[in-house]
Formats: structure tokens, sequence, C-alpha cells
């Protein structure tokens, strides 16, 4: 029987899956409504700095962003990340995102870990290192044999983006940043970086697609995206626990990638079932499910 903490946190779950499988959808729909990578990040940065700003200066909170770490973590994980990872949505298919970023976030992450502190790798992230590899390889002959191409600019793009998120969460967790900081970390200092270069520098093709469209986009990634799936995430990991909450809103952009085949009418081959069913299991470690290490949630269960 699920307790009132279980049902609520599932609930938060399932937004959280929505908002994040439909990143994946919404993303590769830039490429069919002609809007480039540049200018969605731009108006994602200025909608998420429209609306928290006001907030954090209501709360006087704006202290602790005046220091050279919460810039590092808006550079990583709102500049680096989101201009790579859209810029990869227009070269390749929904299903590379799922294989190429959220499968491999869990490995660069541990990678980073490693390289910045001298984290170990555990064995869980052994086994899922051995799957993905594995997986990637036969993915790539598969793909070699079908096309005369292994991977392509954008499915190094994705990688990329990993390498970014991977170092962001790190960072995050060693500098002790909470859920609400790093969000207005990001949203702040990546407009702070980002908007002067792009209204400077960078062409703008406002032009190109209809007005409803960048409305649409805009709303999605500027306030579900930045602002209310992060605490969507968040409300789900406090009434779950990470392993748990983790595991399972991790599936969204692999659900995302299959439901991308009708929708956008997007292929699917066997390459691609490979990719994505071991990655799958490599970013999910499911053999944990038989006996969980989740400290957060064995307090939630004692405390029941």
């Amino acid at each position: 029987m699920l307790t009132k903490m279980q049902i609520q946190g599932y609930f938060y779950v399932f937004l959280t899956m929505c908002i994040w499988g439909g990143f994946t959808i919404f993303s590769r729909l830039n490429a069919s409504w002609n809007i480039s990578a540049w200018d969605i990040v731009a108006i994602r940065f200025s909608i998420g700095c429209l609306i928290l700003l006001p907030v954090l200066l209501w709360r006087k909170e704006t202290a602790f962003l005046w220091h050279i770490k919460p810039f590092i973590l808006g550079l990583l994980g709102g500049v680096a990340y989101c201009v790579t990872t859209y810029s990869a949505f227009l070269y390749v298919p929904a299903a590379h995102a799922a294989i190429f970023l959220t499968g491999a976030i869990p490995l660069t992450t541990a990678i980073m870990g490693y390289i910045l502190f001298r984290q170990a790798f555990d064995r869980h992230t052994w086994l899922s290192l051995a799957i993905m590899l594995t997986a990637l390889s036969i993915m790539s002959v598969l793909l070699y044999q079908q096309t005369g191409v292994a991977f392509s600019l954008g499915d190094g793009l994705f990688f990329l983006a990993a390498l970014w998120w991977g170092t962001f969460t790190v960072l995050v967790r060693k500098w002790k940043f909470s859920a609400w900081q790093s969000m207005n970390s990001i949203a702040i200092w990546s407009t702070i970086i980002y908007l002067p270069i792009y209204l400077i520098f960078i062409p703008k093709h406002f032009h190109e697609p209809s007005t409803a469209h960048l409305v649409i986009q805009g709303v999605f990634h500027g306030v579900f995206m930045m602002i209310i799936g992060t605490l969507t995430y968040v409300a789900a990991i406090e009434r779950l626990g990470a392993f748990r909450a983790g595991s399972i809103i991790v599936l969204a952009p692999f659900i995302a990638a299959v439901a991308a085949i009708p929708l956008l009418g997007e292929p699917l081959n066997v390459a691609l079932i490979c990719g994505l069913i071991g990655m799958a299991i490599g970013a999910l470690q499911p053999w944990r499910w038989l006996k969980r290490n989740d400290p957060l949630q064995t307090q939630l269960d004692q405390k029941k």
C-alpha cells in the first residue's frame, strides 16, 4: 500500500517525465519549425531570467550569485550544454539524443568525477560502462554496414553535451549547491554571458519561424524545462529517494525517442534499437533495484 508521500512522489515523477520527454520532441521540432539553435537558447535564457530574477530580488537571495562558482555552473550547465544540445538536434533524430546524451550522462558524470576529484568508479559504474561500450560497438558496426558512417556530427555534439552536464553535476554535488541555487545560477549567469554575444555577433532568424511556434518553444523551454521541470524533479527525489526517482525519470527520453517515430516520422532501425536498449540498461542499472543502496530512501522508509 502506497503512502501519501509515495503517491505524491510518483505524481511528481510523472510530471518530470512528461517535461523531460517533451524536451526531446520539442527540441527536434526546432528543425522542422526553422528555429535556429542560437535563437532558442536566447529565448530560453531570457524567459527564465525574467521570471527568476524578480523572485531572487524579492527574497533578497542574490548574494550567492556573485562568485566564481555560480558563474562556472552557468557557463557549463547553461551556455555550453544548451548550445551544444540544441545544435545536435538539428542534425540527428531524437533516438540519437536518448543514446548519446541521456544514456551517456551517467557515464560522463562518473568520468568527470574521477578526473576532477579522483572519485573511484564503483562496480555498478564499471558494469554500466561495459554494457554501454558493447551496445555502442554493436550499433556502430551495424550503422557502418547500413550507411557507411558509424557516427555523425550530431552524435558527437550530444556526447559533448553529456560531458558538459556530467561536469556540471559533479561540481554541483562537490560545491553543495541546492536545486534552487543551481537553477538560478544557470538562468541568470547564462543570460549575462550569452545574450550580449548573441545580440552583437550572432545572426538572428526570427523572421523564418511563425510567431506561434516561437511562443510555444519559449514557454516550454523557458518555463517548463528550466523552472517547473527542476522543481518537480527535486520534489520527486525528496519523496521517493534519489535512486528510485532518478531511475524512473531517466526513461523519459527513451520513451520520447520511440514516440518520435509516429509523431515526427523519424526512422528507427536495428542499429538504433541496439543502442537504445544497451544505453537504457547501462543508465538505469536495473540490477540495483534488487538491492537498492539509497541512503535517502532508507531514511524515508524508517520514518514510515
